[in-house]
């Protein structure tokens, strides 16, 4: 298949309507939309946009489940060249407050509620909003306006009747690839967070690049409950699967009953999911009652262990991947054609137009092949922060590489091998030591399914090293067996002094699945 010629949002979404007129774009429950269809529902809110006086630049946010009202909403924004905005579908009202002037939000397209969070109680708490939210000119709600001055989903492309479809066309037109599309928030755990900017052209190139690895054709449907605000979902998911004329299958939230009732009526062939979804999935208690044997690849990560759940399916072409917002979700993605072992061990070659390099922190000094440092890159990056320059300065080398945070290594074939986060190293007695070779060499043993090394303060080392154990439920195991074994295949300094055995189900995830292992080392504290 040909990358599409079209640069822009709206250029692309004429060219998919043209050349697949029959085939379906999305599907959400009962709501199905063909390609020409899904053109003509952004075509007709764009117009209500603009008739609300949306115009090139402005910034519109978005906050639901995963709608197929979500993705018209998206596109119809990036169709007038104004920015779409995804907030993050667990925000608290401290944040919301935050992300919504932070961003310059001059529309805010929301639910009335999601999962636990109830949307228009915040508004209410945020009042007055021409103090709190001074920018913020109207609010948007699906499937309808519960807070007092909001409008109705319905009600944007009504407004928009009257306006002309030349003038639309004329604004998409006028939308050019280098322009910003997006506003995305990275999580923010350490510090406020930040608002890294995407460009039209790059969404589409470099998603059309990840799809190629993973072989998605045209005939491909993609299972979707990963929140469509996280990179994966509206960067990697939603511009994969378009750029191949493909389907995307919408679940609003995950619930592993009713994904498996999704993936199995639908037919769906594509994986895009965390290790804790797929563990949900292989474990409920009418799992036997579904045929799964439909999936053939996709995109995730994890431990070999939590691969070989996706592959029991039959996804035998499940690629690895690595990537951040910042770098248009994925930079590495291994080939679906590669081996399985190569799969399952590293994540793959840089993409086409990305410039990787490995280099030593302090220095920059660039390193060689299967030399560990810092994981920096070029190419499809984002241009920079929104309103923060001082991060921006920090963010991109002398020589215009963007700076990772993530420590791997380049093998003599240039796939890469991650390591995990810099900031994620133990230093125990003066000594470095990487967590993942730690963790790698602990789940040689096979009592052990997966295993998370962390840093415990210590008064005399100042750090030392503690283990958290998953175990093979078929193989017990003692903490002496594991020490002895850990001795025998380690550098005593990289040796586990404290170990916690838990379920996986007991591990703290953040909302997009990962294991957050800042808080892994307060199992520690209580013990």
């Amino acid at each position: 298949m040909q990358m599409p010629t079209a640069r822009t949002i709206p250029a692309l979404l004429d060219a998919l309507a043209n050349r697949w007129p029959e085939r379906e774009a999305i599907v959400d429950g009962a709501k199905r939309y063909t390609y020409p269809q899904l053109r003509e529902a952004v075509h007709d809110f764009a117009k209500g946009l603009y008739a609300t006086g949306i115009r090139k630049g402005d910034k519109v946010a978005i906050l639901m489940g995963n709608h197929a009202e979500w993705i018209i909403a998206d596109l119809a924004i990036c169709s007038l060249g104004a920015i779409m905005v995804g907030l993050n579908t667990w925000v608290t009202d401290r944040e919301l407050k935050y992300l919504i002037n932070h961003s310059d939000t001059r529309m805010l397209i929301t639910s009335d509620h999601f999962l636990k969070s109830n949307y228009t109680a915040m508004l209410g708490e945020l009042e007055p909003h021409h103090d709190n939210l001074p920018a913020l000119e109207w609010i948007v709600q699906y499937p309808k306006a519960t807070y007092k001055t909001a409008l109705s989903y319905d009600e944007i492309p009504q407004r928009g009747t009257l306006i002309d479809d030349a003038t639309i066309q004329h604004m998409a037109d006028a939308v050019r690839p280098e322009d910003v599309s997006y506003i995305l928030y990275t999580s923010g755990s350490t510090s406020t967070p930040k608002g890294v900017q995407l460009q039209h052209y790059a969404l589409i190139e470099n998603m059309w690049h990840i799809g190629e690895r993973m072989g998605v054709t045209e005939r491909d449907k993609l299972w979707l409950a990963v929140s469509l605000f996280w990179g994966l979902g509206c960067e990697n998911a939603l511009f994969n699967i378009l750029t191949h004329g493909a389907c995307i299958v919408l679940q609003n939230h995950f619930e592993a009953g009713e994904a498996l009732r999704i993936i199995d009526s639908e037919r769906c062939t594509m994986y895009y999911g965390t290790p804790n979804m797929a563990q949900a999935i292989e474990e409920h208690p009418e799992r036997s009652r579904y045929d799964l044997s439909c999936m053939r690849g996709g995109g995730t990560i994890g431990t070999p262990e939590q691969f070989a759940r996706i592959l029991s399916w039959g996804a035998k072409d499940i690629c690895n991947i690595y990537g951040l917002t910042e770098s248009y979700g994925n930079c590495n993605v291994t080939d679906y054609r590669m081996p399985l072992e190569q799969r399952l061990t590293t994540v793959g070659e840089p993409l086409p137009g990305v410039d990787m390099r490995i280099v030593e922190e302090a220095t920059g000094k660039v390193l060689g092949p299967n030399e560990i440092g810092e994981i920096r890159i070029k190419g499809y990056v984002t241009i920079g922060y929104y309103k923060d320059e001082d991060k921006n300065l920090a963010a991109f080398d002398e020589n215009g590489y963007f700076c990772t945070g993530d420590i791997g290594f380049l093998d003599d074939n240039r796939n890469l091998h991650f390591r995990g986060r810099i900031k994620e190293m133990i230093k125990t007695g003066g000594i470095n030591v990487s967590p993942v070779e730690v963790e790698e060499v602990l789940m040689k043993h096979p009592a052990v399914r997966i295993a998370y090394v962390v840093g415990v303060q210590d008064s005399v080392r100042d750090e030392i090293i503690g283990a958290v154990i998953i175990q093979n439920p078929k193989i017990p195991v003692e903490r002496s067996v594991l020490e002895e074994f850990a001795r025998q295949e380690m550098a005593a300094y990289k040796c586990p002094r404290q170990y916690i055995f838990l379920n996986e189900t007991d591990l703290p995830l953040t909302v997009t699945g990962k294991v957050q292992k800042n808080k892994l080392h307060e199992f520690f504290t209580k013990s």
